[in-house]
């Protein structure tokens, strides 16, 4: 497989020194694995962190910035980050007004930040921690106890981000985040598997005019393969998989995201089939975000994300955020 890389060895590490040279509103750490807006702490401001394995570029390192993130840990690839990493992004963004760490429902994410909140109350920082599970596609798979925590990650970090930008306190910001992933539901679709740089091959086997559907973002496997549909076909699909288990009473923001190796005109063309859909359930979009933002390096394929909002939730939606990969309002 031809990738545009030195060794693999170097690959996160390469990454991250490349950040540091695009963004200097960031600091970067790349021995010690932490990307930190270079304003922090912030004052009387609580300080969200979150991390995960490399390979779902822009999550996490880019949506750090005013309006989201304070702090992102980067682990290796498909990795969790270690404990270590989350207790120094910690003590970087402590305020004294306490962290939030927002987690995706992976164990070894879970079980390193469990152990980094720990830490970090060790050094008298306050620490709360908010598990992000959306997908609806399986309940148990690689990597979990539970369902997986995929795009609704973006919702979360953003919306509590804001609350935290307003000076909220701890137990508010940790209170909408999780009612945000309470609202949110996700279900994502492979056309082609991913390859890792360490592997240099295709992390599974998926043969020509197959899908996956229902897959994660390490190429765990979904509820079933299929011969391969149309655009409208599998929107019908992933909605109405996402509408069983959410069904919606107020209006709804719609994340339409690319696995990586999607283009924009297709997930466009998709967005047009997600919205169809939607319209003929009579669930009424309030906003919608297309692109790459939870990706899973090489994957061709999407996801969606649907998450309820009220006036509250959409107006922090609309709060201005400038990040690397999620900039508006300022």
């Amino acid at each position: 497989m031809k990738m545009l890389i030195n060794v693999p060895e170097t690959v996160v590490a390469d990454g991250l020194r490349g950040v540091a040279a695009a963004h200097p509103e960031l600091t970067v750490d790349v021995e010690g694995r932490v990307i930190v807006r270079r304003d922090a702490p912030v004052a009387d401001k609580v300080g969200l962190v979150s991390g995960g394995g490399s390979g779902h570029e822009p999550l996490h390192g880019g949506f750090v910035g005013p309006g989201m993130l304070d702090a992102a840990c980067p682990g290796e690839v498909f990795t969790s980050p270690v404990p270590d990493q989350m207790a120094r992004a910690a003590a970087a963004v402590d305020s004294r007004k306490g962290v939030l760490f927002i987690v995706k429902n992976y164990t070894g994410d879970v079980l390193n930040f469990n152990m980094a909140a720990e830490l970090a109350e060790d050094e008298g920082i306050q620490v709360a921690s908010v598990l992000v599970n959306d997908d609806v596609a399986v309940t148990d798979s690689l990597y979990t106890a539970g369902r997986r925590g995929t795009g609704a990650t973006l919702f979360v970090e953003k919306i509590a981000g804001a609350a935290a930008e307003e000076g909220a306190p701890l137990e508010r910001v940790e209170s909408i985040a999780r009612k945000v992933n309470e609202s949110s539901r996700s279900f994502g679709v492979a056309l082609s598997a991913c390859t890792t740089p360490a592997k240099g091959s295709p992390t599974f086997e998926l043969p020509p005019g197959e899908l996956e559907l229902g897959i994660g973002i390490h190429g765990e496997p979904g509820r079933e393969r299929r011969a391969m549909m149309t655009s409208g076909e599998i929107a019908d699909f992933a909605v109405d998989a996402v509408l069983d288990d959410l069904r919606p009473e107020s209006p709804v923001i719609v994340l339409v995201n690319g696995m990586g190796a999607t283009p924009l005109l297709e997930l466009y063309g998709f967005n047009a089939e997600v919205h169809r859909v939607l319209g003929e359930r009579g669930v009424s979009v309030a906003r919608t975000l297309v692109g790459n933002y939870v990706t899973s390096l090489d994957m061709a394929g999407c996801s969606v994300t649907v998450c309820q909002v009220d006036e509250e939730l959409l107006r922090l939606w609309d709060a201005p955020v400038a990040t690397a990969a999620l900039r508006w309002g300022r």
